[in-house]
């Protein structure tokens, strides 16, 4: 059955914009990503939206749908309360491009400078490594990660707060995670997670968990055993005293 809903769909820049209002009928089955499809071709044809798989596996459609960071593709219109308008905004966590996209480009340069993957020597004839399946599945749901960054966007930190030259946000302590609890590698990242990454700024909330489309935990099971790790490493008295007892090698 048809029924006929209100859009308000942010337009504009990076110098401004406005909430436009779009009137259109929808009808069962309707994803978002469709109906700014739809408003777009009948309505607005200079709208500018991001999208590509349309199956919620590239992160590609990310968006503020009635404030919540959410993939346009996989939010159904029969969640939503549609006797009301439903509110349609770009990322704020970023800069604005024009419409519903915007500039991400900062994601990638932050991962740049994390440390890349440092296995340590091969420890079997073959030149092959031996891995208990209990660490190899550890970090597997890091891996699931399909960088849409609305955990970025949902962080307080970035967000609100705007500390982008200070902290990496909840993907890139994910990212982290996944390598610094890799039973391979030898690297040692807990100095820069200190300092110019920032974790301390991260209060663990748990909005980054929530809105994770892949449903990582992100919080429990990355950024606290980092805080702790962190801990560890730079305020225990106990771990220091271990440290002269028997050093490293």
């Amino acid at each position: 059955m048809n029924k006929q809903v209100t859009f308000r769909i942010w337009r504009g820049d990076a110098k401004g914009g406005e909430f436009v209002e779009y009137k259109t009928e929808i009808t069962e089955g309707l994803v978002v990503l469709d109906v700014i499809h739809k408003i777009q071709a009948t309505q607005a044809n200079d709208l500018a939206c991001r999208w590509n798989c349309k199956a919620g596996k590239c992160g590609s459609c990310s968006a503020e749908v009635n404030g919540i960071p959410k993939l346009m593709c996989m939010t159904r219109m029969d969640t939503l309360n549609t006797d009301k308008p439903i509110t349609v905004e770009p990322m704020r966590a970023f800069p604005s491009i024009r419409d519903l996209a915007t500039d991400v480009s900062w994601n990638f340069r932050v991962k740049q400078k994390i440390k890349k993957f440092k296995p340590r020597a091969p420890d079997a004839a073959d030149g092959t490594w031996r891995m208990q399946q209990q660490d190899v599945d550890r970090v597997q749901e890091f891996r699931k990660c399909i960088e849409c960054f609305l955990c970025q966007d949902v962080c307080h930190v970035l967000r609100d707060h705007h500390k982008h030259e200070e902290f990496i946000g909840p993907r890139f302590l994910v990212y982290t995670a996944a390598l610094e609890m890799h039973p391979l590698d030898t690297e040692n990242r807990l100095p820069e997670l200190k300092q110019s990454q920032g974790i301390g700024f991260c209060n663990i909330t748990k909005c980054c968990t929530k809105v994770c489309p892949e449903h990582i935990t992100i919080t429990d099971n990355a950024i606290i055993p980092l805080k702790e790790r962190v801990v560890d490493e730079f305020y225990d008295p106990f771990g220091w005293l271990l440290k002269k007892i028997r050093p490293k090698g």
